[in-house]
């Protein structure tokens, strides 16, 4: 089963990339690796989840959340590729959790995103990754999320 039609089947629509929010790119292309800024969970120009892990959301939220933010990692890869067929692996995640200080789930909801690499692009979405627990991020979002994929070339 390709790319798409896994798509298709878990109803996920790749949006437009959003507009970055500061001075600097969603994504950078360097030899065959491509960096994605971290992506927070907006969709369609509204952010969905605020606030913190352990305190106002919970970690069913904050998967959620997560999904939506590798969702939008997910557009910036595709502006660099020609087909799904030209990503190679993704390599490594980085997720930033909103959370309480005594909050010690992040890996748990990571998991929104990772679970989502894995179901849409099967092996090639397997990867190593990072989940970190702040103090706040930008818009009060519940996380954060950037990725470094790899491209056939």
């Amino acid at each position: 089963m390709n790319i798409i039609t896994r798509l298709h089947d878990l109803n996920i629509t790749i949006p437009d990339v959003n507009p970055p929010l500061a001075a600097y790119q969603p994504g950078i292309l360097a030899g065959e690796f491509i960096y994605v800024s971290g992506q927070l969970p907006i969709k369609e120009g509204k952010l969905l989840y605020c606030g913190k892990l352990g305190s106002n959301l919970t970690i069913d939220d904050g998967k959620a959340a997560c999904r939506i933010a590798v969702i939008n990692c997910l557009a910036v890869l595709k502006n660099f590729l020609n087909t799904w067929d030209d990503l190679d692996q993704i390599i490594k995640l980085t997720g930033y959790i909103n959370s309480e200080s005594n909050f010690g789930e992040h890996a748990a909801v990571l998991n929104g995103a990772s679970e989502l690499l894995e179901q849409v692009l099967s092996v090639k979405g397997r990867h190593a990754r990072a989940a970190v627990g702040v103090n706040s991020l930008p818009m009060n979002a519940a996380c954060e999320v950037e990725m470094i994929a790899r491209i056939k070339v």
